[in-house]
């Protein structure tokens, strides 16, 4: 719960700060969300470091492609997806489909970790969550924007998401929650920062007064503590567990997004499709896999 309602408070956070750009007249573009985010993820990776036991010796230990591969899809490609299309969608949207995740993580861990293969039912049910989303996204009015594209690259961001908790699978044996989440978003976020490199370059510094300061270093928080203890109930708990328990996430978004921000619209289709979702993903990460 502590997750979800940290993760929930993510969405209109980052809104509030586009929201603030846009009315400054700061241009919102690839650069500046890479900026914006690797900064917020260098700060809480440096901070989780700092708090780990042994950041030194178990980087020694562990296995370095699994850690940069960690970085680059849990840090990286998550979020250059994520910040992309919570651009283009609204925040209650987006908060919808981060159930997604619980697909891609029950689907990545049956083919690719340690969990047996789903059963015909699972199949269904995951089909019939497809069917949600797609109910949710192509809703009249579901917000300005192209809020199509912004959920195709949700679902990406979802997927990458589901890739990092594979990758820390393998990284657990030798290294904590606290140095391997510190580890990823600190890579991650230089990644994320150089790529931002051409807006230090025209001067969108300045852009960072501040009310997106204070944002940022909560989200910053809400990195370092979310992402530690979420991996570190990835050591505790199977892929369902952890896939039903994600369907708290989009529930705080949609709540907090709504209550939070101005203008956001909760469409019947979007609650329709939100309910299909969150039936068929707790559905098929409950189910018995095949044996």
């Amino acid at each position: 719960m502590i997750c979800a309602v940290l993760w929930g408070s993510a969405f209109p956070a980052i809104k509030h700060v586009f929201t603030h750009w846009t009315e400054n007249g700061t241009e919102i573009d690839f650069a500046m969300r890479s900026l914006f985010s690797g900064v917020r993820f260098m700060v809480a990776g440096a901070a989780l470091l700092l708090w780990a036991k042994a950041p030194i010796q178990e980087w020694r230990a562990t296995s370095l492609k699994w850690v940069f591969g960690l970085a680059a899809s849990q840090t990286v490609g998550q979020y250059v997806l994520f910040y992309w299309g919570l651009e283009l969608s609204n925040a209650a949207l987006a908060s919808l489909l981060v159930a997604s995740g619980s697909f891609w993580w029950v689907l990545l861990a049956a083919r690719f970790g340690h969990s047996a293969p789903l059963s015909w039912r699972q199949w269904m049910v995951l089909g019939a969550g497809a069917m949600g989303v797609t109910l949710a996204v192509y809703s009249p009015g579901v917000s300005a924007g192209n809020p199509r594209l912004g959920a195709i690259a949700l679902l990406g961001a979802s997927f990458f998401g589901a890739v990092g908790l594979l990758c820390f699978q393998r990284v657990k044996p030798t290294m904590g929650a606290r140095a391997g989440t510190g580890f990823a978003l600190l890579l991650g976020g230089v990644v994320l920062t150089a790529l931002g490199t051409p807006a230090i370059i025209r001067g969108d510094l300045g852009a960072f007064d501040g009310f997106v300061v204070s944002w940022t270093l909560w989200l910053a928080f809400v990195s370092a503590a979310a992402f530690a203890l979420w991996n570190h109930l990835s050591t505790l708990m199977s892929a369902h567990q952890l896939a039903t328990y994600r369907f708290l996430i989009p529930l705080c978004g949609v709540l907090e997004s709504l209550v939070l921000l101005d203008g956001e619209e909760l469409t019947p289709y979007m609650m329709m499709g939100g309910a299909v979702v969150l039936i068929a993903m707790t559905l098929v990460s409950r189910e018995k896999p095949a044996r």
